[in-house]
């Protein structure tokens, strides 16, 4: 079976049953920058890489604000993102307007998941190729939602997508149980720890992630990069503490014994990929 037989249009199954041109949506999201959710009873942090494709161009935002409770973190088509997050503000103005209160998350949600769905069953139409984390707070708790092009929706605990996220979500994937119970700042410092393993040795600064937070009694506001860079620097001081003891010993069983210590040098790294 030849895949370029049945890709032409959104509409045509494949034997296999199969829609090749969501797959290529999905395909997008995997190569867009990553974007990073974690919740608890009370919060929802959402973070995400934001490096630019050039030293003399600005980075593409990744994170939006929807309503005073709910914002987004995407990974994929960022004008594709901009297009759905204008669609869930319109959406909350909307319902409050007409309900005198805010919107909840799950029906937004929803009406995402369905707008979605409407592009994978019409010809002149191509799926949004982005994903989008959704965080909010409404009566029911904090949530997080992932959305997927093909218009299927998920809750997480935690969550991670884009590039290179299979490294976050080990690491989610070892921490997610305490996550329930965890504060405010320990949720971000998880979320700046989970990005951290996506860039691959490359040094996570403030100018090249971005966090956000909303909870109960905080609402939703992307943290500015002083905060952001100190959180960092606080938990780095703490992990190099530790490993400075081992370090000394050696040194000291070296000069004792008189022989020359080594040092080791680390290779380069991988790049990370351009933002789509």
């Amino acid at each position: 079976m030849f895949r370029n037989q049945y890709d032409t249009d959104v509409t045509t199954w494949s034997p296999a049953g199969r829609l090749f041109q969501v797959e290529y949506a999905m395909e997008a999201v995997k190569q867009g920058s990553a974007a990073i959710g974690i919740r608890s009873k009370t919060h929802v942090v959402l973070a995400c890489v934001n490096k630019a494709n050039s030293e003399l161009s600005s980075h593409q935002k990744k994170i939006f604000k929807v309503d005073n409770h709910i914002g987004v973190a995407i990974a994929g088509l960022t004008a594709d993102g901009r297009v759905l997050s204008r669609f869930m503000r319109s959406e909350c103005i909307n319902y409050g307007f007409t309900y005198e209160s805010p919107l909840p998350v799950g029906r937004l949600v929803v009406h995402l998941a369905d707008k979605a769905q409407v592009c994978t069953q019409r010809s002149w139409k191509r799926p949004y190729g982005v994903g989008l984390l959704v965080a909010g707070l409404d009566e029911s708790g904090a949530h997080l939602y992932y959305n997927c092009p093909s218009g299927n929706y998920f809750e997480y605990q935690a969550f991670a997508i884009g590039s290179r996220s299979q490294a976050a979500k080990t690491y989610l994937e070892r921490r997610f149980e305490n996550f329930m119970d965890s504060s405010r700042d320990d949720l971000v410092k998880d979320a700046l720890l989970a990005i951290r393993e996506t860039l691959q040795g490359e040094v996570l600064k403030s100018s090249i992630c971005t966090v956000a937070v909303v909870g109960v009694g905080e609402a939703f506001h992307i943290l500015d990069q002083e905060t952001v860079q100190h959180l960092i620097d606080s938990f780095e001081v703490v992990e190099e503490a530790p490993a400075a003891e081992p370090d000394a010993a050696a040194a000291d069983q070296g000069v004792a014994a008189g022989g020359d210590q080594g040092a080791v040098a680390g290779g380069d790294q991988d790049v990370a990929p351009m933002d789509i």
